[in-house]
């Protein structure tokens, strides 16, 4: 569909190469329609299912992982995946930092 006008703002369409990240890597520049006010980037479909096949590629897809909290001693604890131990590199013994993003995010580093 040629777009024109911003949806969410009003403001023109512009056809451009955008940089695509995903988890910190670049998959690539890719055409995309971008808003000249707001940035709105807004992909075509053939161009999204490009960027999903480079996302699988790369094994950067589906590494959100669904776990539990349990319990050790009187404290709480969250198992990582295997998946995403092995993306970011953290190993048994690593130090971490953990400090609450807000009331619904937890940020680790390390």
């Amino acid at each position: 569909m040629k777009r024109t006008t911003c949806e969410e703002c009003g403001g023109k369409i512009i056809n451009k190469k955008v940089d695509y990240m995903l988890l910190g890597q670049s998959l690539g520049k890719f055409d995309a329609q971008v808003c000249t006010t707001c940035g709105e980037v807004c992909y075509e479909e053939e161009v999204s299912k490009e960027m999903t096949r480079i996302a699988k590629e790369k094994g950067l897809w589906g590494l959100s992982a669904t776990t539990k909290v349990g319990q050790t001693g009187d404290s709480l604890d969250v198992r990582l995946s295997k998946r995403i131990v092995d993306f970011v590199g953290i190993k048994k013994g690593t130090e971490v930092t953990i400090q609450p993003v807000n009331k619904h995010k937890i940020e680790i580093t390390f």
